[in-house]
């Protein structure tokens, strides 16, 4: 059982963990739109992308042990991992918002029409048959609003935590802590 204690610095460890992954995804965002007109960024945020979920484990276990002394159970390991996810996503949510709301004036959605418009792009979309759902769908992008960008990556970010926090609290729960080996000198 959790004291309320406890619960507390669980929340707290999550909350500044949560802000320092909310850093990784918004450079890695800030990477992903240079990255429509420079390809070494995008790789960038691909990675930042791809190393968060390890970038989470590892604060994971620096909570578990520091905090926890080493010990740490698959519902309390679920619970941070959850949280943290919670909170970086509601940090990340904040930014998108500011984002699409104030400093992107249609830049990406743009930047979207003009990949979509290049001749062997058309030419690939149109024999593949996705031509139309393309098109569609950016249609559908125009007409959300800043709030609704924001809202959608909150949900898959949140969503991205509940699913990620299994396999994360299942490979760092720990229930003894290690025992530091005989040294003889």
């Amino acid at each position: 059982m959790i004291t309320p204690e406890e619960y507390k610095q669980l929340k707290a460890f999550a909350r500044q963990d949560g802000a320092l992954l909310s850093l990784m995804w918004i450079a890695a965002f800030i990477c992903y739109l240079q990255g429509l007109t420079n390809p070494l960024l995008g790789m960038i945020a691909l990675i930042l992308i791809t190393v968060s979920p390890f970038y989470a484990a590892s604060r994971l276990r620096h909570f578990r042990d520091q905090a926890r002394e080493g010990v740490i159970t698959f519902l309390r390991a679920y619970a941070y991992t959850v949280f943290t996810f919670f909170y970086a996503g509601l940090l990340f949510a904040i930014v998108l918002f500011i984002y699409f709301n104030f400093i992107d004036q249609g830049f990406l959605l743009g930047k979207f029409a003009e990949l979509m418009s290049n001749e062997e792009n058309r030419k690939m979309l149109e024999s593949s048959g996705m031509a139309d759902q393309i098109s569609q769908g950016l249609s559908e992008l125009q007409a959300m609003r800043p709030i609704d960008h924001a809202l959608n990556m909150l949900t898959v970010n949140i969503m991205t935590g509940f699913v990620l926090g299994l396999p994360i609290a299942a490979f760092m729960q720990r229930s003894i802590v290690p025992q530091a080996p005989n040294s003889k000198l």
